[in-house]
């Protein structure tokens, strides 16, 4: 008896010396993103899911890549997916047309576009363009559809321009060989222009500050303790990759492995430094404004969607505050 009760003593003490270390919550809740695309934008994301942020967070998350922001919408939107990443306007678009579709987090606050030159190119504005040749990503796509708003903010039109449309990612091709002494790209196409001699000559994020580019979608009906949960491990990302920034890109390499490390590092500094990766998960009134505007003057929306209903505050304060 005595022999019995040592050995459901040292069974307490054992499970009581586990319990001490195990996370705050279990991981007993299995939920799924599906992002657009395998892409640097997304580095938050990865960082969360790497740093097992979510797992401390009681979520076991399983991430698809869908293959365009509709697919990964659509899984939402279908139930096969409780979160999904991508441009915020496909959800505008969506809830427009009566989607019970919602944005509840920020994962890129900036307009993550730049125009590359060529080192001779001479440019001090937008109108040194006129009645040259750009090469820019096929439409759909918001690099493009930024360089158009971009021509009319300066009372010019694409027709001022040869616009050279290429499948995205292959813009920097036409640049390096000179079929185009300038391009509109994304990173780290942009940092493998730059290590290839080419300038940067402008920059978006710069240029327009806030803008919700990348951002959670999810269904209005979703979980809101898987939703909370979400939140808080995203939030506790963007924290670490603003005083981690060294660990931060070498997680991307481990995302990127087929890119050049040196091509990685200098497009998540520059992306860390230009505010590309938001420092939370909050989207501003003006952020999502900005953003919309764009979808605005393309005719992809009709009106700016209802910022007080569109964004799901709460799980942004709460992940805000820690609670």
């Amino acid at each position: 008896m005595a022999l019995s009760s040592k050995k459901m003593l040292l069974a307490l003490t054992a499970a009581l010396a586990v319990s001490a270390v195990t996370p705050a919550f279990a991981a007993d809740k299995k939920v799924t993103i599906s992002q657009a695309f395998q892409s640097m934008l997304y580095l938050p994301l990865y960082v969360a899911l790497d740093n097992g942020f979510f797992t401390k967070q009681g979520l076991d998350v399983t991430k698809q890549t869908a293959g365009s922001p509709s697919a990964a919408l659509s899984a939402v939107l279908s139930g096969s997916a409780e979160f999904s990443l991508h441009g915020p306007e496909w959800a505008a678009v969506a809830a427009e047309k009566g989607a019970d579709v919602d944005v509840i987090a920020n994962v890129v606050n900036g307009a993550a576009v730049w125009i590359a030159a060529a080192p001779d190119v001479k440019f001090d504005g937008v109108k040194d363009l006129k009645g040259g040749t750009v090469v820019s990503g096929q439409m759909p796509t918001t690099s493009t559809s930024l360089f158009f708003k971009l021509l009319k903010e300066n009372g010019m039109s694409p027709s001022d321009i040869s616009l050279m449309q290429v499948p995205l990612g292959s813009e920097i091709g036409p640049l390096v060989a000179g079929q185009s002494k300038v391009a509109v790209m994304y990173e780290p196409g942009l940092d493998q222009a730059v290590a290839k001699g080419m300038k940067v000559v402008l920059s978006f994020p710069k240029l327009y500050g806030e803008y919700a580019f990348s951002s959670i979608a999810a269904k209005r009906n979703v979980d809101p303790d898987s939703a909370a949960r979400f939140v808080k491990g995203l939030q506790e990302a963007l924290v670490f990759m603003q005083t981690n920034p060294t660990e931060t890109a070498a997680i991307a390499r481990k995302e990127f492995p087929t890119l050049d490390p040196a091509i990685v590092n200098a497009a998540v500094t520059r992306m860390l430094n230009e505010g590309v990766y938001p420092k939370s998960v909050d989207i501003t009134p003006k952020a999502l404004t900005v953003g919309m505007d764009t979808q605005i003057a393309l005719g992809n929306l009709k009106q700016q969607p209802k910022y007080d209903s569109f964004v799901v505050r709460t799980y942004i304060q709460q992940a805000l505050a820690g609670k």
